[in-house]
């Protein structure tokens, strides 16, 4: 695997502004509401490799015990990559990487022995994100041309190298992500433990006080839904629902009202606190001199 580059290879000023910066497409999809559904939407694309799946069903208890903290702590993982400072986001990148590190097991349905952080594993879990939070964007009515769209797949190679994967590896434009799923759609299947994930993605457990007392349950179950019918197809089939051309329609009107519906909340309350803190420490940032 990669070494994680030391916050010493980076000046005080590209610290601040992060691995992305303002100015990036990651920003602006990221920060967006639709990002939440892209979120959800990749998780259920993930589990569908039997290898990556077994991962998380041998080392991943929490998956289970408490799979509404492990989701979180996810979008936090990728908000910190995201919008943290360069030494935020590689504090964060080692945590991961410390917890793949040594773990290991044999696929049953596979047979295959592998390692958690197998740079093909890795290199799944990183393209099924960045073309779940891509296509979600652009369904959702996220402003973004193609060229923007080949900007931000390039931009995020730097976060798949920096969990593990090979750079050469790393998809960097529609084109190349689209080659890659080809390849890999022969290798996916719905598993019983892609079976059992989907379940704690679509239903999570949560304490009752939180379902009486909060929309958490509601506001949840419309995520989800949104993350399901927003599929590709071929992956919904996978999942033995609906894989229809009407849905796709459908679906990306519900889409599109979600997010307009998210837009009309202020962002202050909308927007994370790591989003929001980023906006804060770049508006402060002293511009570089000519």
């Amino acid at each position: 695997m990669n070494p994680t580059p030391s916050i010493r290879d980076f000046t005080a000023e590209e610290d601040l502004l992060g691995f992305f910066g303002p100015d990036s497409v990651s920003w602006r999809i990221h920060a967006d509401p639709a990002f939440s559904v892209g979120g959800i939407r990749a998780l259920l694309l993930q589990a569908l490799h039997p290898v990556a799946m077994d991962g998380v069903h041998q080392f991943s208890a929490a998956f289970t015990a408490e799979p509404w903290a492990r989701l979180t702590r996810t979008a936090e993982y990728v908000a910190t990559v995201t919008f943290g400072t360069r030494r935020e986001a590689l504090r964060a990148i080692r945590r991961v990487r410390s917890m793949h590190r040594d773990k290991s097991a044999v696929e049953e349905t596979t047979g295959r022995s592998y390692r958690v952080d197998d740079a093909d594993l890795l290199l799944w879990v990183h393209c099924c994100e960045v073309e779940s939070m891509l296509s979600v964007a652009r369904r959702a009515g996220v402003p973004l041309t193609d060229a923007d769209a080949d900007r931000y797949l390039a931009e995020q190679v730097t976060a798949a190298v920096l969990i593990g994967c090979a750079e050469a590896d790393v998809p960097a434009t529609v084109a190349e992500l689209d080659a890659y799923l080809a390849r890999v759609r022969p290798q996916l299947a719905l598993t019983p433990a892609a079976r059992n994930a989907s379940r704690f993605v679509l239903v999570p457990p949560m304490p009752r006080w939180v379902q009486l007392l909060t929309p958490a349950r509601p506001a949840w179950s419309t995520l989800a839904a949104l993350g399901v019918v927003t599929l590709p197809r071929w992956a919904r089939r996978l999942y033995g629902l609906p894989g229809l051309g009407l849905t796709d329609p459908a679906a990306t009107a519900a889409l599109r009202a979600f997010r307009q519906a998210a837009l009309a909340i202020p962002a202050r309350v909308r927007e994370s606190p790591i989003v929001r803190a980023a906006r804060e420490r770049t508006a402060a940032a002293v511009p570089v001199s000519a």
